[in-house]
Parts: structure tokens; C-alpha cells; sequence
């Protein structure tokens, strides 16, 4: 499965290559990420509603002039732009809707968290529009600038508070609002399992594609 990916924001040579790495050891056999830069007119980070709306269009009309070849779109993206808008020729992946979709059929109450308000607010509205607001435990700020999303220690740092007040709030299951953090060093609290977004959904593709 060939699957042609976009960020949701306008990145540098080597976060692309740094990202493109972290999926490339993500990826199960059987798949292959391509992973593209969303381009200099794109936000460099989404830190308000407007920069949001803006990333969404802009991955609407990556995806949308893929070159054939590909088996699936994906917007490299928790809060998943674009994939209502999207449906079409090719199957169009949501990391959110995959992962959190996941944990709500295995019967774990999830949560999240997020990096400023601005996301945070989005991913909640997301999770409205899935029909999951009744199982879903609530989403953390962790209050990172752009920068931690590369800093792996920095931004598993923040997550220790946010994650007790989740648990305390009763999630069992919290999914790191962003697909670009390896969150395999995190110490989650006990109760709490610790969702990479990414890493659980591309497994739960390779399983599908396998059947």
C-alpha cells in the first residue's frame, strides 16, 4: 500500500527528512509513506483558529493534485484536514479518526493532548463531529511552541500533569495530539496507556491490508 502523505504545515528540509525517518520505521511491511512538504505558502505552525482553517485548504489541494500511483491519501495530521472534505477516487486516512476510533470500539475512554488551545479546541470540535463526545475523556494543553514537536524529551516532559489531570477525569487512553512525536519514552501514570496516533494506525492498516 502506497500511500502519498502532506504535512499540515510548512516544514524545513530536515524536519521533512526527520519525519519522513520516523515513518519510514513506523511503517509495518507492506506499507510506504511518501511524505511531502505542504509548501512556503503554508503556515509554519498552527497556533490560531485562522492558521488552521488555512492549513486545512491548503491540504485539501495537495491532496487533491496527487499524482496517480498511490493507493491512499493522508494528511500527516492528528486533527485530520480534509478527510470529510476528501472522499473521492482514493481512500482518504484520518490518523484521529483511525486511532481514536480504535480505542472507543476496544471500550477504553480516551483523551488527548495538544500542544496549544488552538489545537486543542479543533481536536475536541473533531471528535464532536465523529459522534465521540459521550466517550471522550477530554484534551490537555501541554503549552509547547512549535519547536517541541522535534525536541522529543522537552515535549514528553510536559506530558506528566497533563496526563494525571486526564486520568483524574477518567481516561484510560490518551491519544498525543500530534503524528510527528515518538512518545515511547513517556511515563504514563498507571491506568493510562499512552497513544502514538501514527504508529497505532499504520498497525492497524498493515492488519487490515493482511486480511
Amino acid at each position: 500500500m502506497r500511500i502519498y502523505a502532506v504535512t499540515p504545515i510548512h516544514v524545513d528540509a530536515d524536519e521533512l527528512l526527520r519525519r519522513q525517518a520516523r515513518y519510514d520505521a513506523l511503517c509495518p511491511a507492506g506499507l510506504r509513506i511518501e511524505l511531502h512538504d505542504l509548501g512556503l505558502g503554508a503556515p509554519r505552525a498552527l497556533e490560531t483558529a485562522e492558521q488552521v482553517r488555512d492549513s486545512e485548504a491548503l491540504v485539501v489541494e495537495a491532496l487533491t493534485a496527487a499524482p496517480p500511483g498511490y493507493d491512499a491519501l493522508l494528511p500527516d495530521c492528528v486533527l485530520d484536514p480534509g478527510v470529510d472534505q476528501l472522499a473521492g477516487r482514493l481512500p482518504v486516512l484520518g490518523l484521529l479518526r483511525i486511532s481514536m476510533g480504535w480505542q472507543i470500539l476496544a471500550g477504553q475512554r480516551p483523551g488527548a493532548v495538544a500542544r496549544n488551545p488552538a489545537i486543542a479546541d479543533e481536536l475536541a470540535a473533531r471528535v464532536q463531529a465523529y459522534g465521540w463526545s459521550d466517550a471522550f475523556g477530554g484534551v490537555e494543553v501541554l503549552d509547547l511552541d512549535v519547536h517541541a514537536i522535534a525536541d522529543t524529551t522537552r515535549w514528553n516532559r510536559a506530558l506528566g500533569s497533563a496526563l494525571d489531570r486526564l486520568r483524574e477525569a477518567g481516561a484510560t487512553a490518551v491519544i498525543n495530539g500530534c503524528s510527528a512525536v515518538d512518545v515511547n519514552g513517556c511515563s504514563a501514570p498507571p491506568g493510562v496507556r499512552m497513544v502514538d496516533p501514527a504508529a497505532l494506525a499504520l498497525r492497524l492498516l498493515a492488519a487490515g491490508e493482511a486480511t
